[in-house]
């Protein structure tokens, strides 16, 4: 069975929901968890004249903060239920990507994600990141609704 579970947020409720799944089957098969969240490239957030206003040592100091809160609340849930679990802020990554490498990197056999559940135009225009995940995977992904 599994022995160490990817566990990817991005602090929404969608997240939130599957890392309760994720925290759910890391117990019953006693396997060791990694919190991730990965945050843009600061130029693939900011562009142009923006970037004036919104320095990129600003931008890497709230993303770090907002994926220290996020990776943590799964911290936190994992420590309660008596599971260990190490948190990773994949940097410069977009979400997909980035999940897929820490999944690489930690040597993880599964990925358990959320999914917003967007359908139609929707989907095609603010793309998938489940979808993308799903495809570009070396690993079973669960993706929990």
């Amino acid at each position: 069975m599994f022995k160490h579970i990817l566990i990817a947020t991005d602090g929404s409720e969608p997240a939130e929901r599957a890392a309760e799944q994720g925290l759910e089957l890391a117990k019953a098969v006693k396997a060791k968890v990694t919190a991730v969240t990965a945050t843009e490239p600061w130029v693939a957030v900011v562009a142009g004249d923006a970037a004036i206003g919104f320095p990129s040592k600003d931008y890497d100091e709230s993303a770090g903060k907002a994926a220290a809160q996020f990776t943590e609340r799964v911290a936190e849930k994992a420590r309660a239920a008596d599971i260990p679990c190490t948190t990773v802020h994949m940097r410069d990554q977009f979400a997909a990507e980035g999940i897929i490498a820490a999944a690489r990197e930690h040597g993880c056999d599964l990925i358990v994600m959320g999914s917003h559940g967007r359908r139609g135009l929707a989907k095609v225009l603010l793309g998938s990141v489940a979808t993308r995940v799903l495809g570009l995977s070396p690993v079973p992904v669960l993706v929990c609704k």
